[in-house]
């Protein structure tokens, strides 16, 4: 553990600082992987910070079989970093440069993973065999089973272990330290709450003293109620907005339908297998075989089921012709209604009307060729994804629930593309501030599994910038001080002020921004909704920086201060789709925008509805960033920056590199 100093602050004693070069705030696989290299190339002053160690998305999500999307590393389809650059661009809202880093280190990122024991399967040959997924014109994804992010995690911790790393666990970052010199502002440090000490005379409050911080926190899962995200998976994105660091793409994120209760993907394999979907009245009572409803026949409902595996994410474009994404459609609005919506994987899809029974022979030809050709022909889809993926029943298994038993399921948030803006060494528009994994805002819509990724070659790429360009010693204390002493005695104003007793409680204020986002940032964003909510959270924004929340004791300040950032980066979110809309923006990715003037319908088996906005195409050269000026966010729409000519000759990228100038 790293030496402790004691300050004293605006009258409290013992304050405890610890000072590192570069201080690391999250504790999944983009984090710690980032830890792992940085003291690879010689940073031996630095320390993770969490607020509990295994809590995260990378532990605790996954899918029948967790994608990694690389470059294509087997047979003889040719493949190129420039092609894949190409893909992560084509959805639009996505920096050519970024997309072209991303590319070229997949392939270094993915080897140090299989390095590290991540179980990732090859061939006799030794190739690491790829399958198509979502947005995928290759092979280019592979998989280490549902747990392949949970694996990650798992090999990076130990790694980071072994190089006697220290890790702060309980520790709730509250607050990063800046400066601003010379009208550029770079950050210093940051203040947390030590979990343990809450109930202090100094209420826990740790300082810690850096040269550089690095965010690796995930996304901002507690925006929405109905999240596929761990509980309590808040994000850091707020931490940085209100030091005025810019975000892009925060309107941009996906949804799929998951479980409800074991939080879990039901993506891939559960739905290859054909299940079958019904809802019930709040008393279980009333069964109904919904998709029925929305498609014309059950050739149609069991092919679009099979698709969904491929197809998970919902997609506006998928709504046409009686798409795959009609699945989600239906559940959600089932739910909308009142009636919890269930898959059960014990029997096929239900006849009703004039459907004729459920028979392998009516799935269109690539379904049931691919089963087929998997071996997955047996009587019911349990028995069939026994034979497909035995793994994806073991998840489930291993947390008490048996398959063969309905499962309640919804259409969550599942993960958000958009983050805080970076660099191609993901450094954000703040100094010596850098952002990775699923903070960092560096896709559009993208292909599935480009985010585990984006994470290990964001955090490659940021210690490979902090080792190169800003290691120094950690800072001195007492110099430091000079700088932050004001800022810590700011925060321990306001940890009096919330602990005030005033307001509304952290839980109620957490449920209301909750509902907020879930009803203007879903798969249906209508014009009316997003302006209400982007109005209501400026004000719930301003009343949380004012301490307007009742803390009735110390144990409440983490999800007192969790709700400011949450607020703030909710505020963000809503104002960048308000904009888009107002700017002619239509229906793209994982939303519609319903309007009644609109240009598109959804058709189903019961006739033409929803009409919405189709896709402007146009708004794929921007990007859209939002930046808060202390009083709300400024949106600005920004064009893309293109995919890089690359043509560098060897002798003069050798002298480039070897004069250090490739970090410029």
């Amino acid at each position: 553990m790293l030496p402790r100093h004691d300050i004293n602050i605006a009258g409290r004693e013992a304050v405890p600082v610890y000072s590192v070069d570069t201080l690391v705030v999250g504790s999944g696989a983009a984090g710690l992987n980032c830890a792992e290299m940085l003291h690879t190339l010689g940073e031996k002053s630095l320390a993770v910070v969490t607020s509990r160690l295994g809590s995260g998305t990378s532990n605790n999500s996954g899918s029948d079989k967790q994608t990694y999307y690389k470059l294509g590393v087997f047979g003889d389809v040719p493949d190129s970093p420039m092609e894949f650059a190409r893909t992560l661009t084509a959805g639009g809202m996505c920096h050519g440069d970024t997309a072209y880093v991303e590319a070229l280190g997949s392939v270094p990122a993915f080897f140090h993973l299989v390095e590290n024991g991540v179980e990732f399967p090859f061939n006799e040959y030794g190739a690491f065999v790829g399958y198509k997924t979502d947005h995928d014109p290759r092979q280019r994804a592979t998989s280490a089973g549902p747990k392949t992010s949970m694996q990650m995690y798992e090999t990076s911790l130990r790694k980071c272990r072994q190089a006697e790393i220290p890790i702060f666990d309980g520790y709730e970052i509250i607050r990063l330290l800046s400066t601003n010199d010379g009208g550029e502002k770079r950050v210093i440090g940051a203040l947390a709450l030590n979990r343990e000490r809450l109930h202090a005379p100094d209420h826990g409050l740790t300082v810690f003293a850096a040269n550089n911080v690095v965010l690796a926190t995930g996304g901002p899962g507690e925006m929405f109620r109905t999240s596929v995200y761990p509980p309590g998976q808040v994000g850091s994105h707020g931490l940085a907005l209100e030091l005025g660091a810019r975000a892009n793409n925060l309107s941009e994120f996906q949804f799929g339908l998951a479980s409800t209760g074991f939080r879990w993907n039901l993506s891939g394999s559960y739905q290859q297998v054909v299940p079958c979907y019904f809802s019930t009245d709040a008393d279980g009572g009333d069964v109904r075989y919904f998709l029925n409803d929305y498609y014309q026949d059950m050739g149609q409902v069991a092919t679009n089921t099979f698709l969904k595996g491929y197809q998970w994410p919902f997609h506006a474009e998928r709504l046409q012709a009686f798409g795959s994404s009609l699945i989600d459609i239906a559940v959600f609005e089932q739910r909308q209604q009142g009636r919890p919506v269930y898959m059960t994987l014990a029997s096929n899809p239900m006849p009703t009307a004039d459907f004729a029974p459920f028979s392998l022979d009516l799935l269109s030809e690539e379904a049931r060729g691919y089963l087929e050709r998997s071996g997955a022909t047996a009587a019911t889809p349990y028995e069939r994804l026994k034979q497909l993926n035995p793994a994806a029943i073991e998840i489930y298994a291993e947390h008490r629930i048996d398959l063969n038993e309905p499962l309640e399921i919804a259409v969550c948030a599942q993960h958000c593309n958009g983050g805080l803006s970076v660099n191609t060494w993901w450094e954000t528009s703040i100094s010596h501030l850098f952002a990775i994994g699923e903070v960092a805002g560096t896709h559009g819509v993208r292909p599935g599994g480009s985010a585990l990724n984006a994470g290990q070659v964001g955090g490659r790429r940021a210690a490979a910038y902090i080792a190169a360009r800003y290691r120094a010693e950690a800072p001195s204390v007492e110099v430091w001080l000079k700088a932050a002493e004001r800022q810590i005695e700011a925060e321990f104003r306001h940890i009096e002020r919330l602990l005030d007793t005033r307001g509304e409680n952290p839980a109620d204020i957490r449920s209301g921004m909750q509902e907020q986002l879930d009803t203007a940032a879903g798969i249906m964003r209508r014009p009316a909704d997003v302006s209400n909510a982007r109005w209501a959270m400026a004000e719930r924004c301003r009343q949380l920086a004012e301490g307007e929340q009742r803390v009735a004791e110390p144990a409440l300040l983490p999800i007192a201060y969790q709700n400011e950032h949450l607020s703030m980066t909710s505020l963000a979110v809503l104002s960048t789709i308000e904009d888009i809309i107002k700017r002619g923006g239509g229906s793209r990715g994982a939303y519609m925008v319903i309007d009644r003037s609109g240009d598109r319908l959804v058709e189903t088996g019961a006739g033409t509805r929803l009409p919405h906005r189709s896709e402007n195409l146009a708004m794929r050269a921007e990007v859209v960033e939002a930046r808060f000026d202390g009083v709300d966010f400024r949106i600005e729409a920004t064009p893309v920056r293109p995919l890089p000519d690359d043509d560098s000759w060897y002798e003069t990228t050798w002298r480039r590199w070897r004069a250090g100038e490739v970090y410029d």
